[in-house]
């Protein structure tokens, strides 16, 4: 799989995703965008990357941009503004707790568990809730069999460096998708957050984007459920 120029990757049928660097507590963890060309021909974002030049040509050679959703209040909502202003007719979707943090933005609706028929025909997704502190979208894109997160998916490989590979086995994600440790102690309703997960695992994905680390090409539901083992 070959990554263009401009830094897109096509991962499946309508699917790419965009990689850039992001530091957290001195580590440099990553994050990932995916962009989704929908049944309509709009493109869907998800976790939007800051917009430079080279990445705004690429979007436009793939569609117009018709939908930003960010995957919590915490992660994929940094650049929305500017997806606003260079697509005029955008519209910009909440997680929960997100309107209230980012006053400057007028939202086009609040995410939950029931996708925008807009979307609905390529998309689901599930609000995971039971955490004290975040609920995060999961979104699965059915034509690719994708599964879309963000900080409850963290997947941190040996290509990574050493200072991220070792934050990641401290925190439990070398090698695995989900959690790190501060997510799981925050946890408050063991038994709602599994009902969330469940509904997850019964969707039909193979690939896992996570929203930090390496992109699982397959056996990404295996993975999902050995990840979040602690839970079960």
């Amino acid at each position: 799989m070959v990554t263009a120029p401009d830094g897109l990757r096509q991962r499946g049928p309508n699917l790419w995703t965009y990689e850039e660097p992001l530091r957290f507590l001195g580590v440099e963890i990553g994050r990932i965008m995916t962009v989704v060309r929908l049944s309509s021909g709009g493109l869907f974002v998800h976790s939007p990357a800051e917009l430079t030049p080279q990445l705004h040509a690429a979007l436009e050679r793939l569609g117009a941009v018709r939908f930003v959703v960010p995957a919590s209040k915490l992660h994929g909502h940094l650049y929305m503004e500017q997806y606003r202003a260079a697509w005029p007719d955008v519209e910009l979707f909440a997680a929960p707790g997100l309107d209230g943090r980012r006053t400057d933005l007028t939202f086009d609706g609040l995410l939950g568990d029931t996708p925008d028929p807009r979307w609905a025909t390529d998309i689901d997704q599930v609000a995971i809730m039971g955490n004290r502190l975040l609920t995060e979208l999961a979104f699965v894109h059915r034509p690719s069999r994708t599964l879309l997160l963000g900080d409850i998916g963290y997947h941190i490989g040996p290509g990574s460096p050493l200072r991220t590979r070792l934050y990641a086995r401290l925190v439990g994600v070398y090698r695995r998708i989900g959690p790190p440790i501060d997510y799981r102690l925050t946890v408050t309703n063991e038994a709602t957050l599994r009902r969330s997960m469940h509904e997850v695992l019964a969707w039909e994905f193979d690939r896992v984007v996570p929203g930090h680390g390496d992109v699982l090409e397959t056996g990404g539901k295996r993975a999902v459920l050995e990840g979040f083992g602690w839970l079960w």
